[in-house]
């Protein structure tokens, strides 16, 4: 400790250097990605060339055609029947599985790494695929939207649940097992109870996921408005789109909204 005039200051805190490293590090990794021939090549002088075109879309993008309406009702309502059937399966097969995932609710270490390796995987592949395989498999339509959003949330709300669980203090249950209790019950009685706000947060946060994700799912084929929005790409049809897209802002805000409603009385 130093002194000044009498007063004792505390000594200077230590590795405040790895702040400016880590910093340095991340600047450096993000201008290697961006040099030519070693990263991806990113240019401005194409968004320079090119600032014309995208102003002219962007200009129609700004004026929604209202007449177009009617036509997108029907895919609207199609795009929110798939993402809260989704949702809802999702989440009924999510609830056990993140017990299964999580450290403190299944010590079987084999069993849980199976859980988590599975999960892993259905994780990584996006939502786009799995809808352009399984359109493949069983059709277009909105079945294998639905059955990809579901391996969607699955993957989404056992991570985010099942770290939750395991963030958790354990001292209730070690005293349930202590008591004699099995593996359900201690899991039914002392670790559901916590479980269920974040549960019920990530639940209603995936529903609004979905509806974003089953609106671009049309686009492979998957049903939804995203059917539509291919439609109308392929005519240039900007005002079209942007019409699309204010309805799909409407949705979202209308969702959130009644989402924090839910969280309020739910959790």
């Amino acid at each position: 400790m130093s002194t000044t005039a009498g007063i004792v200051l505390p000594p200077r805190p230590s590795g405040r250097w790895r702040r400016w490293a880590g910093a340095a590090l991340v600047a450096a990794i993000t201008l290697v990605t961006l040099l030519p021939g070693i990263g991806i090549g990113f240019e401005l002088t194409s968004l320079l060339e090119n600032w014309r075109n995208g102003a002219e879309r962007i200009g129609r993008l700004l004026v929604p055609d209202w007449s177009f309406f009617p036509r997108t009702v029907r895919p609207l309502l199609e795009t929110l029947q798939m993402a809260v059937i989704a949702t809802a399966v999702g989440a009924g097969l999510s609830l056990p599985l993140s017990f299964w995932a999580a450290r403190t609710t299944n010590p079987g270490a084999v069993g849980r790494g199976i859980v988590r390796a599975v999960l892993n995987t259905v994780r990584a592949v996006p939502d786009l695929l799995y809808a352009a395989i399984l359109v493949a498999m069983v059709g277009v339509g909105a079945l294998p939207g639905i059955l990809a959003l579901v391996l969607f949330s699955v993957g989404i709300i056992v991570k985010l649940v099942s770290e939750a669980v395991e963030a958790t203090p354990t001292g209730a249950l070690e005293a349930g097992r202590a008591a004699g209790g099995s593996q359900a019950q201690v899991i039914h009685a002392l670790a559901l109870p916590d479980a269920w706000p974040p549960f019920v947060n990530q639940t209603l946060y995936m529903l609004e996921l979905n509806v974003r994700a089953a609106a671009v799912l049309g686009l492979v084929g998957a049903g939804g408005i995203g059917l539509l929005i291919d439609q109308v790409r392929s005519f240039y049809r900007y005002d079209q789109i942007a019409l699309i897209i204010v309805e799909l802002v409407v949705i979202i805000i209308v969702i959130e909204a009644v989402s924090g409603w839910a969280r309020r009385r739910l959790v």
